[in-house]
């Protein structure tokens, strides 16, 4: 069913691999082409494109952008018990290992008279962007929320795409996630247009309620479709962004010692996402691979989706990839840079020490990624598409920033004048040191 890439006797440089290693064609540049009259439309018209780009994409057309509390409210009361039960233990977990992110506020000291201080603050208000195509995602609501309440932002807004059989309301369980977390400010508006929204803001035509009005956000975080990762670059720069989070892969790192079954099953789990999905397979076993595959043709023929993960275990974007040894399986992996990278190995958690390249990693027989999606207490918003080699995934500091307070007296600065006169004439800025030595003639 996948693919096979064989590097078993080859040296490969990292140029090379990244020209081999699948991925998936995804190209924003083009996409914001698209976007930007979107964006531009709802800038200048409002509540009125909005709503015109909502029926168009999503053919409903709510009754407001802003979802009532009493839609919230019958939403949440009608979240059955078992499923409730797990958003809470989902909320609580994500609760405490976000809070551990926090960081603390610094002081340095150069001598009497002479600090800095470090102090982290949090943006004054967000909007976070819950997808919902292929399928709806109450967990991302989790995802988004906590964080930025650990964080302490006092002003969070929900956008999630209406939804037909709701009334145009968003899903019933992404709105009764909303409730239970606390948010009371939702809206009915999917795609590059909630971008817009979220980013120029909303004001309310003469005569027409708070319903159809949207304050502007200071950051956008939350995964999408390729139009919303587009439109969240063509914003960044007047708001904030996490990350142009993509569709969705998994690469699972294994040697001969690794369960087929659950390999195989892992492989599924992300590749049911969507048709677009990347699963990828690394390993130094010929044998563990043909069984994998084995597996696959089997579980798939069981599964839901079928069609789906067929379409996106045989797209160019999956693939599994024979390795010499496992230092040659690192090298790929930390080339490849995945969203999700699971290790199936011995001493998987010496290994992942040696990978410098990955959204998460999860180690060993019973941490699949599935775990980190819903339960684990880790994000499961992470860079995509090789981001991981510089990005990081959705955490407090996406709605965090550093201010430094400079606490300096009149002794402090004395001490320093000299070499900021010398600095400040090299540069040819000369008024920089007379602002400094005006101060010692006091």
């Amino acid at each position: 069913m996948m693919r096979t890439i064989d590097l078993r006797n080859t040296a490969p440089s990292a140029a090379h691999l990244r020209r081999v290693l699948p991925r998936a064609e995804v190209d924003v540049a083009a996409a914001i082409e698209t976007v930007r009259p979107i964006l531009e439309r709802v800038r200048q018209e409002g509540a009125p494109a909005i709503a015109d780009y909502t029926e168009t994409f999503d053919g409903v057309t709510p009754a407001s952008l802003r979802v009532p509390q009493e839609v919230l409210a019958r939403a949440l009361a009608g979240l059955v018990p078992d499923l409730r039960a797990a958003l809470t233990e989902a909320i609580g977990r994500a609760r405490k290992a976000h809070r551990a992110q926090l960081p603390g506020a610094a002081r340095t000291t150069f001598g009497p008279g002479a600090q800095v201080h470090q102090r982290w603050v949090p943006v004054r208000r967000v909007g976070l962007y819950v997808p919902g195509g292929l399928a709806v995602y109450p967990s991302s609501v989790v995802m988004n929320v906590v964080p930025a309440q650990e964080a302490g932002v006092t002003a969070l807004a929900v956008a999630s795409p209406p939804q037909k059989d709701n009334d145009g309301w968003p899903d019933p369980v992404v709105l009764a996630t909303c409730a239970l977390l606390g948010v009371e400010e939702v809206y009915a508006v999917g795609g590059a247009q909630a971008v817009g929204m979220f980013a120029h803001g909303v004001e309310a035509a003469p005569g027409a309620g708070a319903e159809n009005a949207c304050e502007p956000v200071d950051v956008i975080t939350g995964p999408g479709n390729i139009y919303v990762a587009a439109a969240k670059r063509a914003v960044l720069g007047l708001v904030g962004i996490d990350s142009e989070a993509g569709t969705t892969e998994i690469a699972v790192l294994a040697d001969e010692t690794a369960q087929p079954a659950y390999v195989a099953a892992d492989l599924i789990s992300q590749a049911e996402h969507d048709p677009a999905a990347a699963s990828v397979l690394i390993t130094d076993s010929g044998a563990l691979a043909d069984q994998v595959a084995g597996q696959i043709e089997a579980q798939t023929e069981l599964a839901k989706h079928a069609d789906r993960i067929r379409t996106a275990l045989t797209g160019p974007q999956s693939a599994v990839v024979l390795v010499q040894d496992l230092d040659q399986g690192v090298q790929v992996v930390n080339a490849y840079a995945a969203e999700h990278l699971e290790i199936h190995t011995r001493n998987a958690a010496q290994v992942a020490e040696r990978v410098h390249n990955a959204g998460a990693i999860f180690l060993g027989l019973h941490s699949p990624v599935p775990l980190g999606d819903y339960l684990a207490g880790s994000n499961h918003v992470l860079p995509t598409g090789g981001t991981a080699r510089f990005a990081s995934g959705l955490g407090v500091m996406a709605y965090l920033k550093s201010m430094q307070v400079i606490d300096y007296d009149a002794a402090g600065l004395a001490e320093v004048t000299d070499h900021l006169v010398a600095l400040a004439a090299a540069e040819d800025l000369p008024a920089h040191g007379t602002a400094a030595v005006l101060r010692r003639t006091e």
